[in-house]
């Protein structure tokens, strides 16, 4: 034993520090507070600030893989994205061992937080504020967590859906383009038929105002219906009537030669055209 001093002496330097080191640590443990729910000391404040986050970190990520697990096919029949609010504490309680004060400490965190915490508080109307705790039936994430499968296949059906949309306008463009041609084809061929009927009305009452004067006939005016029916067969006038009705109106504001008067023929009041200008001129026309 007496031949060995330096190994009782490391020996005896061991124990030493083993005994400040236990002295320091019961010092450490007695100088931590026991309970800092109810003290305002920084220390207390910042335990308290650190529980609060990594609460609302273990509330944001199962809100989140929930949405997603939604959005994703609902393998767990998820009635909503919203999560009752008992679900969400009982869950966290799990997880956390944290106490329903707590929960609802985090909670009120979030309703009165001005940051984006990525976790919306819904009452019974979602279209409604909530603005206590009390009021909060459900509580829904922002933001959704996906896999990687649910995100390409999501993206793979908006770019589809996307590109079937472009078509569809494509085509209802083309659509619309190839009936506005067939109708500007159709107006202009109806304003051609109708300069058409207006000049063979022209020729039918100036030769009308030529045969009067020849005394070919009894009244120097012609009746309007009677130039229709003498111009359009009976099978026609249904289908010509817009354009009949047009080369009226024409003649009433552009044709200067051509007057209309309304007369009393075989007992009935009708509208007539007669021909105004000297029969020598128009001869000369001819």
């Amino acid at each position: 034993m007496f031949c060995f001093p330096w190994l009782l002496s490391d020996l005896h330097l061991l124990f030493l520090t083993l005994l400040t080191s236990l002295f320091l640590l019961l010092v450490s443990v007695k100088l931590l507070p026991v309970d800092c729910e109810r003290k305002t000391d920084e220390f207390c404040q910042a335990k308290q600030k650190a529980a609060l986050l990594e609460l609302l970190h273990e509330l944001y990520n199962f809100l989140a893989v929930q949405a997603g697990n939604f959005e994703c096919g609902n393998p767990e029949n998820l009635k909503s994205k919203c999560i009752p609010v008992l679900e969400a504490q009982e869950y966290l309680a799990n997880v956390t061992s944290s106490s329903s004060s707590k929960f609802e400490a985090a909670l009120t965190w979030i309703l009165s937080s001005n940051k984006d915490v990525g976790i919306w508080l819904k009452g019974e109307d979602p279209s409604e504020l909530v603005t206590s705790v009390d009021k909060v039936v459900c509580l829904e994430s922002a933001h959704p967590r996906m896999g990687v499968g649910c995100r390409l296949s999501r993206a793979l059906l908006t770019a589809v859906t996307h590109v079937l949309i472009f078509f569809w306008c494509l085509a209802f463009l083309w659509g619309l383009l190839i009936l506005l041609k067939y109708r500007w084809r159709k107006l202009e061929e109806e304003e051609q038929a109708m300069y058409e009927m207006v000049k063979k009305i022209i020729d039918v009452v100036q030769d009308h105002y030529v045969d009067w004067e020849q005394d070919m006939e009894r009244y120097p005016y012609v009746g309007i219906l009677h130039v229709r029916d003498s111009l359009i067969p009976p099978q026609s006038r249904r289908r010509m009537k817009r354009v009949w009705d047009r080369a009226v109106e024409f003649l009433a504001s552009n044709e200067s030669r051509i007057q209309t008067e309304s007369h009393r023929v075989a007992g009935e009041d009708m509208l007539v055209w007669r021909w105004t200008k000297p029969s020598s001129f128009s001869d000369s026309e001819r």
